[in-house]
C-alpha cells in the first residue's frame, strides 16, 4: 500500500488500516445434537467461525459468546497470519459477550482504538470488518440506519438497545467491530435479520465495555478487589472518575477519594474501567502499582497495593479446577448427609456452594444447592474425582462434558463446555 496515492487513501481506507491489526479471526469445531431414523440421537461436528477484537496488548479479546459456545478448541488467527489457541476467560450468555485470551509471547499486541456510542448519529458512515463466510478481514461499508433497536433471534436470546446498520453483516462477522469513519470501535456486530437485505445489528461499544469490565474484574476472576467504583464520564478526556471508594480496600489505603480522576496506571493511559481491570489482572499482591491521579486541579501520584489471592485459593495444593474450568465451588457430602436431604442411594456427592457468574456451570443452569454426583462415566464423591476428570485431555478435548446433578429427589443431566487450560500459544 506504500505506493498508493493520497487521493486514494480516503478516510475509510485510513480507518480500516488503523484497526485491521487489532481484529482477529476465530474458528473452531463444536458438537451439535442430531437425530437420525437409523441411529437415533447422536452428535456431529460442525465448523464455527467468527471474529474478535483485541482489547489489551497482553492478548485479551472480546467476541460474542455464541461464537465460542460449545467450541472444544478456539483457534485464533491474527492479521499477520499468526495462529494461536485461545483460552476462554469469562462470558455472559444473556448479553452474548465473551472474553478470551491468547498468549502473545514476548510481543505486545496491537489494540483497537475505542470510540463511544453516546454520540452516534443515524446516517453516519460505519464500517464492518469480519470473517464473513470464512473470508478473513472482509470490509463492508454502510450507515447507521437506526439506534436503540430490540431484536429477538431465538426463543431465549433477546438483544436490547442495538445499533441497526445497512453495512453487510454475514455469518462469521459475529464478534467483529463496527467502526466509525475515524477507525474507532463503536459496536460489536451480533446479528443479521434473516431474509432481509441491509439490516444488521451491533451492540453499542459503551455497553460492551461496561459488560467487559465486569467480565474481566478482579473480583470475578481472582476473588479479590481494588475497591474503586466509577462514574460514567460524559466527556472524552483522559481518565476514570471515581464515584466512591470501599472502606478498608486497597484503593482506600492508597488514598483515593471520591471525585478523583485516575488518568493512568503505570505507563498506560486510562479511559474505560475495563482498561483498569485488565491492567490489574495477574498483579502480584504486596507490590506497588503507580496511579496518576487528578484531584482538585492538581496532579498527584498514588501507589495501589493489592492483596494476595484469597486464603482459600492461596492454600490450595493444586489449582481449583472445578472453579477455574467449570465455575463451581464444591463441598463433599457423605452418603448419610445425602440421605438426610433426599431419597438418594448415591455413595456421596459434591454440594454446589457457589456458581461463578458467566461460567460454563451457570450457562447450564446449575445452581447453589445442587449436588454434583457424576461426570462423564465416573461418580463424583470427592474433589479429587473432579480434578481427575478435568485433567483428562482425551475426555475434555472431545467436546462438552456430560454431568449429573441431584436436585431434591430428581437426578438431572446436561453437558458442560469445559474452559480449557492454556495450550502452547503462538505458532506460524
Amino acid at each position: 500500500m506504500a505506493n498508493a496515492s493520497e487521493a486514494r487513501r480516503t478516510a475509510l481506507v485510513r480507518a480500516v488500516e488503523g484497526a485491521r491489526d487489532a481484529i482477529v479471526n476465530i474458528r473452531g469445531q463444536k458438537l451439535v445434537p442430531t437425530r437420525t431414523a437409523d441411529r437415533g440421537e447422536s452428535q456431529r461436528r460442525v465448523n464455527g467461525m467468527g471474529t474478535g477484537v483485541i482489547l489489551d496488548r497482553r492478548g485479551y479479546i472480546v467476541t460474542n459468546f455464541h461464537v465460542i459456545d460449545g467450541v472444544s478448541t478456539i483457534n485464533v488467527t491474527l492479521a499477520d497470519g499468526t495462529h494461536s489457541v485461545a483460552t476462554p476467560i469469562s462470558h455472559d450468555p444473556k448479553t452474548d459477550l465473551a472474553i478470551i485470551k491468547i498468549n502473545p509471547g514476548s510481543r505486545s499486541l496491537p489494540t483497537i482504538q475505542l470510540g463511544t456510542s453516546r454520540d452516534l448519529m443515524p446516517g453516519e458512515t460505519v464500517i464492518a470488518v469480519g470473517n464473513a463466510y470464512g473470508y478473513e478481514h472482509t470490509v463492508t461499508r454502510g450507515i447507521i440506519s437506526a439506534l436503540h433497536r430490540t431484536v429477538q433471534v431465538s426463543d431465549v436470546q433477546y438483544y436490547h438497545d442495538l445499533i441497526q446498520t445497512d453495512a453487510s453483516i454475514n455469518p462469521g462477522n459475529s464478534g467483529g467491530p463496527l467502526l466509525n469513519i475515524d477507525g474507532e470501535l463503536v459496536g460489536i456486530n451480533v446479528a443479521v435479520r434473516v431474509g432481509a437485505q441491509g439490516i444488521g445489528f451491533a451492540l453499542p461499544v459503551d455497553k460492551v465495555l461496561m459488560i467487559s469490565a465486569n467480565l474481566c474484574s478482579l473480583r470475578r476472576l481472582e476473588n479479590r478487589t481494588h475497591g474503586i467504583n466509577f462514574k460514567p464520564v460524559e466527556d472524552r478526556d483522559k481518565g476514570l472518575l471515581v464515584s466512591s471508594v470501599e472502606a478498608g480496600s486497597p484503593a482506600d489505603r492508597a488514598g483515593l477519594e471520591s471525585g478523583d480522576r485516575i488518568e493512568s496506571i503505570g505507563a498506560a493511559d486510562l479511559e474505560w474501567p475495563v482498561e483498569l481491570e485488565i491492567a490489574l489482572l495477574g498483579r502480584q499482591g504486596g507490590r506497588n502499582i503507580p496511579l496518576s491521579v487528578h484531584r482538585d486541579g492538581e496532579a498527584i501520584e498514588l501507589d495501589l497495593v493489592l492483596s494476595a489471592t484469597s486464603p482459600r485459593i492461596a492454600k490450595a495444593k493444586e489449582p481449583d479446577r472445578a472453579w477455574s474450568q467449570l465455575g463451581l465451588r464444591l463441598q463433599p457430602l457423605s452418603a448419610n448427609q445425602l440421605r438426610d436431604t433426599s431419597n438418594s442411594k448415591y455413595r456421596g456427592g459434591l454440594a454446589v456452594m457457589a456458581v461463578r457468574p458467566g461460567s460454563p456451570a451457570e450457562s447450564q443452569g446449575i445452581r447453589r444447592g445442587d449436588v454434583l454426583v457424576g461426570m462423564h462415566v465416573w461418580e463424583t464423591v470427592s474433589l479429587d474425582n473432579v480434578s481427575y476428570v478435568l485433567k483428562q485431555d482425551r475426555i475434555t478435548n472431545k467436546g462438552p462434558l456430560k454431568f449429573y446433578i441431584l436436585r431434591g429427589n430428581q437426578t438431572l443431566f446436561g453437558h458442560l463446555q469445559v474452559a480449557g487450560s492454556p495450550r502452547p500459544a503462538v505458532s506460524r
